[in-house]
């Protein structure tokens, strides 16, 4: 048994599919399947179910594949304490985010991290909740910034800020002089959401569920929800008048601000919140560079959030 077979079966389970993995462990798929079905000999286990369709780890397999992430993670550890002696904030860390939060903290986020731990470059990574903790339990990730509810199992969490929803509207619509919206009016406008897989998509139903029943229509108009790739592109269809949004408040300027298409008003109380986290694997041998890494993402310039 070898790290590089242990390597093998990890980016298998991450991939689900042996030329995939094969390709990011830089060898031949021969030579992957080979050496997985060695270890599989070895081990006297089938770790994978090979199907035409997909690559499925058996239940023994689930258990091997976890043993054998820790295993790697204690030789990465081995070879940071050789390389960079015992500085937990020494070396580089995988940070992922998802889509709602990167593109409003990362920028912040590395000019601070720069500044306090220039030793520790930081490689980013924006994706869904369920992907982020798909490769941060698969160790391709150190650790991720995500927003609750999410399986907390296995995990250290360091719970970083409460940020509050706001209403975007047209700056032609009859809201634009309200001072706060009722959770229940949303249903009675066209709603822009976010697509399938976006954990803000959720957060948004919660506070209006009945958008929930609502979907996309051949017409605009009616009372319907409908669906955009991203914030940015709902913003921008917001400003182009087809609909109402809502929006976290780091992805907004200042909203008492009146200028350009778009008015940014709050909801009634008790305001919708979420709660933003950093997590990592409790197994991960750096955890003073984490606790490091929340002190950093709290004091990056984040307007309307509540510290916790």
């Amino acid at each position: 048994m070898t790290l590089t077979e242990l390597r093998y079966i990890v980016a298998v389970a991450r991939e689900r599919h042996f030329g995939r993995a094969a390709e990011a462990c830089h060898v031949s798929q021969p030579t992957l399947s080979v050496a997985i079905k060695k270890l599989e000999e070895e081990l006297g286990a089938q770790i994978f179910e090979r199907t035409s369709a997909e690559v499925a780890m058996t239940a023994l397999g689930i258990l091997i594949v976890e043993q054998a992430q820790r295993v790697l993670e204690e030789s990465n550890a081995l070879r940071h304490l050789a390389k960079h002696g015992q500085d937990p904030l020494s070396g580089p860390l995988r940070l992922g985010a998802i889509y709602t939060v990167a593109p409003y903290l990362l920028p912040s986020l590395v000019r601070v991290a720069r500044e306090s731990m220039p030793n520790a470059p930081l490689f980013l990574e924006e994706n869904f909740t369920v992907r982020l903790l798909e490769m941060l339990r698969q160790g391709a990730l150190d650790c991720a910034i995500l927003a609750d509810p999410f399986p907390m199992a296995g995990l250290e969490v360091a719970e970083l800020y409460d940020e509050p929803f706001y209403v975007a509207v047209p700056q032609d619509h009859p809201w634009t002089e309200r001072q706060s919206i009722g959770h229940d009016e949303l249903k009675e406008q066209n709603t822009l959401l976010l697509g399938a897989g976006h954990c803000f998509r959720d957060h948004v139903i919660g506070v209006c569920p009945e958008l929930n029943r609502f979907g996309p229509g051949p017409t605009i108009g009616e009372q319907r929800s409908f669906e955009g790739s991203s914030l940015e592109t709902i913003r921008q269809m917001v400003a182009g008048g087809i609909g109402i949004t809502v929006l976290p408040r780091t992805s907004i300027p200042d909203p008492k601000t009146r200028e350009g298409l778009i008015r940014y008003i709050p909801f009634e109380e008790p305001m919708p919140t979420r709660r933003v986290s950093l997590v990592w694997r409790k197994s991960y041998p750096r955890a003073a560079a984490m606790v490091e890494l929340a002190k950093i993402i709290r004091r990056c310039d984040l307007p309307g959030v509540r510290l916790v």
